[in-house]
């Protein structure tokens, strides 16, 4: 458990900023499931992640903004596995992800204009819509 994770140049995640807890895994399993505690929770103090800057770091607070627990710490789960250190790679692997997601940029914005055919199509259901909702009242004495 002693190594950082690497995410990409000159980012990582040093092996202090990491926790990892057992417990015993829910659903199938045999007997197994009851003895040994073979799912991986990894805590993952968000602060101590090296070389994100502050774009990056707003990004990955708000991709783990669900994902926290009562101190801040992002908290990862795996369970796929049987095995222990299986589950623990997996967990560090998703810790990776959510940092490499978190380094790319979104794309900027360019505003557009509507065209003029989709214009002409927005007023003319608006148009017909109108039309259905004025027919839709109490027949008038005089038609």
């Amino acid at each position: 458990m002693a190594d950082p994770i690497d995410v990409a140049p000159g980012v990582r995640v040093p092996a202090s900023a990491l926790e990892m807890r057992s417990v015993r895994a829910s659903g199938p399993g045999g007997q197994n499931v009851n003895k040994v505690a073979s799912r991986v929770e990894l805590l993952v103090d968000l602060a101590a992640i090296e070389g994100l800057d502050e774009g990056a770091r707003r990004r990955l607070d708000a991709l783990t903004a669900n994902r926290r627990d009562a101190e801040g710490r992002l908290r990862v789960t795996a369970q796929e596995s049987r095995d222990r250190s299986r589950n623990l790679e997996t967990a560090r692997q998703k810790v990776a992800r959510l940092v490499e997601r978190a380094l790319v940029p979104p794309r900027p914005r360019r505003p557009t204009r509507p065209s003029r055919a989709s214009r002409e199509a927005r007023l003319s259901e608006k148009r017909r819509l109108a039309d259905t909702k004025r027919r839709r009242g109490a027949a008038h004495p005089e038609d």
